[in-house]
């Protein structure tokens, strides 16, 4: 039992940084980064990101966050650290609803659009896009963060 309990909550902290650290990524280099090309390349360089992105790698740690954490809560339970997992697992709850009510539709409303040399105005599908998605991701990232740095301090202080 401690064995299982123990990989459960390894694969939560695995799991929750590694989305975190992902979407942070995102807010600090790829979205500056094509933040500077022009408006068909960033069109089409997030229609084939939001393609890729979606993986069995990609999925497991993305609903495993929420999962493993939950799992982790059920066999800590009565113990000083269960509060630090729940508050974890709250927390990334939370940064998966902000991703499957702001992020995704955004994704689906640009891959609407038909691939990039058929767009007819790709600065209008940008503009449509980019803010928006970026303002969504940084919330994300950083309630991801939280959730990370919660789910660690409960791993110092127990």
């Amino acid at each position: 039992m401690t064995a299982l309990r123990e990989s459960l909550l390894i694969a939560a902290v695995l799991a929750v940084g590694l989305i975190a650290g992902l979407f942070c990524a995102f807010a600090y280099a790829v979205m500056p980064g094509l933040a500077q090309t022009d408006d068909r390349v960033f069109v089409s360089s997030m229609q084939r990101i939001n393609v890729v992105i979606v993986n069995p790698l990609f999925l497991l740690l993305f609903f495993g966050g929420l999962v493993f954490t939950t799992a982790a809560a059920v066999f800590y339970r009565g113990e000083p650290i269960f509060w630090w997992i729940v508050a974890g697992a709250v927390t990334y709850a939370i940064g998966l609803l902000i991703t499957m009510v702001f992020n995704i539709p955004l994704n689906n409303d640009l891959a609407a659009i038909g691939g990039p040399s058929g767009i007819t105005d790709p600065a209008a599908a940008r503009a449509a896009f980019e803010n928006a998605w970026v303002r969504w991701n940084l919330v994300r990232a950083v309630v991801h963060t939280v959730a990370f740095a919660v789910l660690l301090a409960g791993l110092v202080t127990r």
